[in-house]
């Protein structure tokens, strides 16, 4: 499986803000590498903001489709109206381990319970919209075993198909090369051999 996450280190969030009917949306994102991650950020905005009429949230701390480590909150604003439209905004940007925090500063006009919805979804709309992202490729661990002169040309070979190689073991015999397959890709080292003139033995899978 592949998919794209927020581009974001750990303890950094991206922030970006909308005006809606004197209202100020401020919306904190980050990588939600778990939930223990998206909690760090919404204490901050909490820290940050602690005058703010909300602090709304929703994460999907998991790749796109996550169906347990995923979470909403109006936090005080009518049911419905902040932490779902935020959540569904999540799940359409198809991004995975990614959460957001939506502070409000209420501007004195009530937007209703449909124009709260709309403003919480276009806060998040908003901020995605500038989110740097990367890619993230969910892979198998094989572990081949090669004869020193053959080190080189799989290495190459390896860098050429972007399979990053985990780790090196070495011994009398060889080394042992863990690599990182794609998970959506076939396992077919036959190209390899064909370039090596030679079999490879895989250890473990």
């Amino acid at each position: 499986m592949r998919y794209r996450v927020p581009a974001l280190s750990p303890l950094s969030w991206h922030t970006t803000d909308i005006e809606v009917e004197k209202s100020q949306f401020i919306t904190w994102t980050c990588h939600a590498l778990d939930t223990g991650s998206f909690n760090h950020m919404l204490n901050a905005a909490k820290a940050e903001h602690p005058n703010a009429s909300h602090h709304c949230t929703a994460y999907i701390a998991g790749p796109p489709g996550e169906q347990n480590l995923i979470g909403f909150s109006d936090d005080g604003e009518p049911g419905g109206t902040a932490g779902r439209p935020m959540f569904q905004a999540l799940q359409g940007s198809q991004l995975g381990h990614i959460g957001c925090v939506v502070i409000r500063y209420f501007g004195g006009t009530k937007l209703g319970t449909g124009g709260l919805a709309r403003a919480y979804a276009q806060a998040v709309s908003h901020a995605l919209e500038t989110l740097p992202t990367l890619e993230v490729v969910e892979r198998d661990t094989y572990t081949l075993r090669l004869s020193f002169a053959n080190e080189a040309t799989a290495r190459a070979w390896c860098e050429e198909h972007e399979l990053p190689v985990e780790h090196a073991d070495y011994d009398g015999d060889g080394v042992r090369l863990a690599i990182g397959w794609p998970r959506d890709y076939p396992f077919d080292l036959s190209p390899l051999e064909n370039r090596l003139k030679s079999s490879i033995d895989i250890l473990t899978v």
